[in-house]
C-alpha cells in the first residue's frame, strides 16, 4: 500500500514506483483504488467541515443527479482541510503523466461533496467526459478522484465501474454483473478516467454514503464548476498558490484565459483595465517568432 501522504520523508523513488504501478492499472482498467491514502484525522476534519453544508443543502432533483442524493460544490471554500487532499502528491504525480502532456497545465474541473442517502437507486451508467460534446480518443480529458469520507460498501452505494470500458463505445444498458464495486475504507481514494463508464451504486443500507470528488482536467477546457464565480479573487487570494493555479488563476499558453492580456493572477494585485498585454506563448513558439523576424530582417 502506498502511504506517502502519511509518512514524512518518503523517498522520491518510492513515489515513482507507486506512480508506475497505479498508472498501469489506470491505463489498462480505467481506474485504481488506493486504500487509506489520507490519514483518518484529515478525513475527520474534512467531514466535520462539510457536515453543516450537507445538512443545509437540499437533495438533488433529476434522474442523473438523483432524487435522494445531496451534492454540494465550492468544497475548497467550505473545507479548508480539503486542500490537502487536492494537493496530494501521488494524485498530482498521476495527473502530471496523464493530463500534463496534453496541455500547458491541468486544472481543477470540479469539487463536489456527494452523499447518497438510504433508498437511492443506482445511477445511470455514464462517462464524465460527456460534458464536452466532441470527438474523443487522442487524449484523456479528465481524471476523477473520489475520496471516501465514509466506508464504501456494495450495500451503501459504492461507485460501480466497468473495467476497460474506455476502449468500447458508450452504452447505458450495462449489466451490473460485469461491474466492479469500488468498496473501500474511509480515507481511501478511487481514481478513474473520465472515459471509463461508471455510476453511483444503490444505497440499500440504513446509513448514508459520503464522498468527495476532485476532478482534474486539461487546462484549456471549460470547467464543470466555474472556478472564477465559485472562488473569485477576493476569496482565492487567501488560498495557496498551488491551489490558485489549479483553479485557473494563471494564463494557459498560448495566450488563453488572460485578464487584460496578462496572467489572471494579476487580479490579486490590481483590477485595472489599463494594463499592457504581455505575450504568454510556449518557448518553442517564441523561438519560431524570433526566427521569423530575424529572417525578415535579413531580407528572407
Amino acid at each position: 500500500m502506498y502511504e506517502v501522504s502519511r509518512q514524512a520523508g518518503s523517498s522520491s523513488q518510492r513515489l515513482l514506483d507507486a506512480k508506475a504501478t497505479y498508472l498501469d492499472q489506470l491505463r489498462s482498467k480505467g481506474y485504481f483504488v488506493v486504500e487509506r491514502l489520507a490519514p483518518l484525522e484529515l478525513i475527520a476534519r474534512v467531514a466535520a467541515e462539510l457536515e453543516p453544508w450537507f445538512v443545509d443543502t437540499p437533495n438533488c432533483r433529476g434522474d442523473f443527479y438523483g432524487w435522494n442524493t445531496t451534492r454540494l460544490g465550492a468544497v475548497l471554500l467550505k473545507s479548508r482541510s480539503s486542500h490537502s487532499l487536492l494537493l496530494n502528491e501521488l494524485i498530482l504525480a498521476i495527473m502530471d503523466d496523464v493530463l500534463g502532456p496534453h496541455c500547458d497545465w491541468y486544472q481543477l474541473n470540479l469539487s463536489q461533496g456527494i452523499r447518497i442517502h438510504p433508498g437511492e437507486r443506482r445511477q445511470v451508467p455514464h462517462r464524465d467526459e460527456e460534458m464536452w460534446p466532441c470527438a474523443k480518443g487522442r487524449a484523456e480529458y479528465l481524471v476523477n478522484v473520489m475520496w471516501a469520507l465514509s466506508d464504501y460498501t456494495a450495500d451503501n452505494g459504492a461507485t460501480l465501474l466497468w473495467p476497460r470500458s474506455q476502449f468500447d463505445s458508450l452504452s447505458r444498458e450495462l449489466n451490473d454483473v460485469d461491474a466492479v464495486v469500488a468498496a473501500m475504507p474511509r480515507g481511501s481514494a478511487l481514481v478513474y478516467l473520465g472515459s471509463v463508464t461508471h455510476c453511483g451504486g444503490a444505497n440499500r443500507s440504513p446509513a448514508p454514503r459520503t464522498g468527495l470528488i476532485f476532478s482534474y482536467s486539461l487546462g484549456w477546457l471549460k470547467q464543470y464548476e466555474n472556478a472564477f464565480l465559485t472562488y473569485p479573487p477576493a476569496i482565492a487570494r487567501e488560498f495557496s498558490k498551488p491551489v490558485r493555479d489549479l483553479l485557473g488563476y494563471r494564463i494557459h499558453r498560448p495566450n488563453l484565459g488572460g485578464y487584460e492580456g496578462q496572467d489572471p493572477a494579476v487580479l490579486f494585485e490590481t483590477q485595472s483595465h489599463t494594463l499592457a498585454a504581455v505575450d504568454a506563448i510556449p518557448p518553442a513558439v517564441a523561438l519560431e517568432l524570433q526566427a521569423h523576424y530575424q529572417n525578415r530582417a535579413a531580407g528572407g
